[in-house]
């Protein structure tokens, strides 16, 4: 049984942030969004966070052979797999995980899917030796389809930051440096879009933790402001390579925690309401309260 600590929310909460803390700590490997592995590893061949394309890296070299045997990932038709995720992997599927009736078939599929990265993650603990294997792929599917995967005891980080920041961060432009050779950019949402995401994705972690799976809610700004409280809080729920994230992944040396709260200045009164106004049930409730707004 692979015990995995999945942190899960909207992009832009410092998922990132908390990867790489986590992979300080003796006991936990942090792999970013190995919900991305097929696509941006196996497919597109985009950049570790240990700098080297992912066919190049060491350690996804060692795992591809502790999960799959001397042929390692060449034995993956890693563009079925990306169907199969295309197909199932969804918001709009989550009904049918939750529910006992259902398509038989596409049960058998998710349920295959779930097992494919039941074996990834058994590789990454045995080829790492650690006893956690933090994936900070925050989608909400995601979370649903390995809960009931054979040999994952699955706990979750529900991690959270202000809707306002979390909308202001995606209206930036950022450059996604694992990609070579290229300018490409990180997604971009507006205010309105950003602020709904934030909510039904939020919403859906809740659902997740009504089902049983064991959940942690840790805010943003609570862990730059203690993070050592906060470090305790999650490592009690669940006694860096990466192939996906935050271009903080590639930076290297001492790590600094400061609360980013640019949007207090730079965002415009017109995105911050509209924001505002979306979220406010979820917001109130994570005390983002009258002193915050």
């Amino acid at each position: 049984m692979t015990r995995v600590l999945y942190v899960g929310g909207f992009g832009r909460s410092g998922s990132t942030l908390l990867d790489r803390v986590l992979a300080q700590v003796g006991g936990c490997v942090a792999v970013g969004e190995l919900v991305h592995l097929v696509q941006r590893g196996l497919i597109d061949d985009e950049r570790c966070g240990c700098g080297e394309p992912f066919s190049a890296c060491p350690f996804w070299g060692e795992v591809g052979v502790a999960a799959f045997g001397p042929t390692s990932w060449r034995s993956v038709d890693a563009e079925a797999v990306r169907g199969q995720q295309a197909a199932l992997d969804r918001n709009r599927r989550i009904p049918a995980m939750i529910l006992p009736q259902g398509h038989r078939r596409t049960a058998a599929a998710t349920k295959d899917l779930g097992a494919w990265f039941a074996r990834i993650y058994a590789a990454v603990a045995d080829v790492s030796g650690a006893s956690v294997v933090v994936d900070s792929s925050k989608h909400a599917s995601t979370a649903f389809l390995l809960r009931r995967a054979p040999g994952i005891d699955l706990r979750v980080v529900h991690l959270v930051r202000d809707s306002r920041g979390v909308a202001y961060s995606w209206a930036k432009r950022v450059q996604r440096p694992e990609v070579q050779g290229s300018t490409d950019e990180m997604p971009r949402y507006g205010a309105g879009r950003a602020a709904t995401k934030w909510l039904s994705y939020n919403s859906l972690f809740h659902l997740l933790a009504a089902t049983g799976v064991p959940t942690l809610p840790l805010r943003y700004e609570q862990l730059v402001a203690d993070p050592c409280t906060a470090l305790q809080s999650v490592l009690e729920l669940a006694p860096s390579h990466s192939v996906a994230g935050n271009p903080m992944r590639f930076r290297s040396g001492r790590l600094s925690l400061v609360l980013d709260e640019e949007w207090r200045e730079r965002m415009t009164p017109r995105s911050r309401n509209v924001v505002t106004a979306i979220t406010k049930p979820l917001l109130t409730s994570y005390g983002y309260g009258r002193k915050s707004a």
